[in-house]
């Protein structure tokens, strides 16, 4: 099935291209803020992409990071951006920035906790360097509380030439529903910070997508439609994905997926019917379809674990993958 274009988000996304304007003109510090908050499969991802894609001209550098799903640790975002870099060059002691990245062999004696998060935070300086770069913090509701902590830091760090864009599910849907209420009322705190609550899409939205596959559809066909999936992107596209090669009329007799119905998991994720994956996420996916453990897969393709699971993340949620099961159907659905 051909990608559905990005609806019903022209307003958001000329916001997040006028921040970029004023950080890659050198706007007064500190770091630009936009935090993005919907429920599960609404397009919080889509828009930070679309945005990545439409920012002229492109950042200096990209530094995204999102919470792992099933063991979270102590500085997952920064991990997550720190995995596959040359960290030599940092100007951070090889002790600390080992605790930073999770490295297995990181010294026993750990540093105290302020200064772990100094280290951090002038890590990411570093990374940036002089910039302008956009920082990604993708699932900011299912982060560790000190990933938490740092990301506030950045909020309002001084002179640092940086958009952050945030995305969270309403406190109310975290595991911390108290301490991502605060993460994000300190975020949209900052100078000049944006806070963007995306609905669902209206009729007119689910009319433009579905006309897309079908070509031009009754109004009163697209709006059952729009009924049947709540305005949810995702469930759309899922429901689109179901009935290609017939015609419209399947949009209304086709079944919604079990997956699909409300409160279910693997509904929490942007789907990505053609998902950009890179070389080694199409070989960790192949390992995946072939039910190889994280070991097996590190043993396999000659990387770290934590690699791996890095790889196993960034699938997940280009895939629009609730488990690693799912993630492998995918991947046989697709060839």
């Amino acid at each position: 099935m051909t990608p559905v274009p990005m609806v019903g988000r022209a307003a958001e996304l000329a916001e997040l291209v006028r921040r970029w304007s004023h950080v890659r003109d050198g706007g007064p510090a500190p770091a630009a803020v936009v935090s993005i908050t919907a429920s599960a499969g609404i397009g919080k991802s889509r828009l930070v992409t679309s945005a990545l894609a439409a920012f002229s001209p492109p950042p200096a550098a990209v530094l995204y990071g999102v919470a792992r799903l099933h063991t979270p640790a102590p500085y997952d975002w920064l991990a997550a951006v720190l995995s596959g870099r040359d960290t030599r060059e940092l100007p951070v002691p090889a002790d600390g920035l080992a605790w930073l990245a999770q490295d297995p062999h990181a010294p026993s004696e750990r540093y105290a906790p302020g200064a772990l998060l100094r280290l951090a935070v002038r890590t990411v300086r570093a990374l940036v360097g002089a910039g302008p770069a956009v920082l990604v913090v993708e699932d900011l509701h299912a982060l560790d509380p000190a990933s938490l902590n740092l990301v506030g830091e950045l909020a309002a760090a001084p002179d640092l030439p940086a958009l952050i864009l945030a995305t969270s599910r309403p406190p109310d849907a975290a595991d911390s529903p108290e301490l991502v209420a605060r993460t994000l009322a300190r975020l949209s705190g900052a100078p000049g910070a944006v806070r963007q609550h995306l609905g669902p899409l209206g009729p007119d939205d689910v009319a433009q997508i579905v006309t897309q596959v079908h070509g031009t559809v009754p109004e009163h066909l697209a709006g059952a439609v729009c009924e049947r999936t709540g305005g949810n992107p995702y469930w759309l596209v899922e429901l689109l994905a179901a009935t290609v090669g017939r015609g419209p009329q399947a949009l209304l007799d086709e079944p919604m997926p079990g997956h699909l119905r409300p409160g279910a998991g693997s509904a929490g994720r942007d789907v990505r019917e053609s998902a950009e994956l890179t070389a080694r996420e199409r070989e960790v996916l192949g390992c995946l379809a072939a039910g190889m453990s994280n070991k097996q897969m590190a043993r396999t393709l000659d990387i770290s674990i934590r690699t791996v699971a890095v790889h196993v993340s960034n699938l997940l949620r280009k895939t629009g993958s609730a488990s690693r099961t799912e993630a492998a159907l995918w991947a046989v659905r697709r060839g």
